[in-house]
């Protein structure tokens, strides 16, 4: 009898906690971290998705400790879920950016062995074999990081999504200086997704590395028309002008109307669009 009302009381928080959960969830969606935070830790009793949502809005806040200890109790709790290994993973990347130099190269492993667990869990997951991907490029062999690594990566991505492959390509073929084969793979990311701003974007931005800034404009004028005054685009624009050191007024007005824009988690946060106005000799 004792084991059925457990079993009754353990449903009830359940149920009650799946209303709060929703509220947790739209409130994440929407920017508001620290409200949805205090939502999800006056739930009882807490699960995977409510510790995965924790961690998630810990990482969004900056508190990447944190965010990993509610990350592994998620993980802990269902070790099947790729997409609490990919966060586990994202958290343990941040701490190691952010670690002393003793902490970092291990905190770095618990990221790479995240990153690929959360592949081996679903190997057509394409966020987690982007975040691989950049991984393995970034990182020195003695932490498990390569070029040939990250090679394959880019192919495996190019078999799920054409456009993913195409731009994991170019950022290979520039790492290795090969600025023609990187714009090329850059274009034919367009030509595979063409309806993706993102991908204009990325175009510009490497025509402006390059120096080609008219065709970078030319770049957001398209992007523009797909996209309109897009959150993302916003704050493209901007940054390409700071980076050039021109239209600096326009770049700052962008800016204030992103930050005072509806963002979501997939948007670069407020905080780093108000370091850029302070850049660009702008204030809130």
């Amino acid at each position: 009898m004792r084991f059925i009302l457990g079993l009754l009381a353990v449903a009830g928080y359940a149920l009650g906690a799946a209303p709060e959960m929703e509220r947790a969830r739209a409130l994440y969606e929407r920017t508001g971290y620290e409200q949805s935070l205090a939502v999800l830790q006056a739930i009882p009793v807490k699960d995977g998705p409510v510790n995965a949502l924790i961690g998630r809005n810990c990482y969004m806040l900056g508190d990447y400790k944190r965010a990993a200890e509610a990350l592994e109790k998620a993980v802990s709790t269902d070790p099947a879920n790729a997409e609490f290994a990919l966060w586990l993973g994202r958290a343990y990347g941040r701490r190691a950016e952010t670690a002393n130099p003793f902490a970092a190269p291990g905190l770095a492993v618990k990221a790479r062995q995240y990153f690929e667990k959360a592949v081996q869990l679903n190997p057509r997951y394409l966020e987690a074999l982007s975040d691989l991907f950049e991984y393995y490029l970034d990182a020195p062999g003695f932490l498990g990081g390569g070029m040939d690594k990250a090679e394959a990566t880019a192919a495996r991505m190019g078999r799920l999504d054409p456009a993913e492959g195409h731009g994991a390509q170019a950022v290979l073929a520039e790492k290795r200086k090969q600025y023609g084969a990187a714009e090329e793979h850059l274009r034919q990311a367009i030509e595979a997704s063409p309806k993706d701003a993102g991908r204009l974007i990325d175009l510009a931005e490497f025509l402006s590395r390059r120096g080609r800034i008219q065709d970078a404009d030319q770049c957001m004028e398209r992007a523009a028309r797909i996209a309109g005054d897009s959150p993302k685009l916003l704050y493209a624009k901007a940054k390409l002008y700071i980076q050039q050191h021109r239209n600096l007024e326009v770049a700052r007005g962008l800016l204030k109307r992103y930050i005072s824009s509806d963002l979501t988690p997939d948007d670069p946060p407020r905080g780093d669009a108000a370091k850029l106005l302070r850049q660009a000799g702008g204030s809130l």
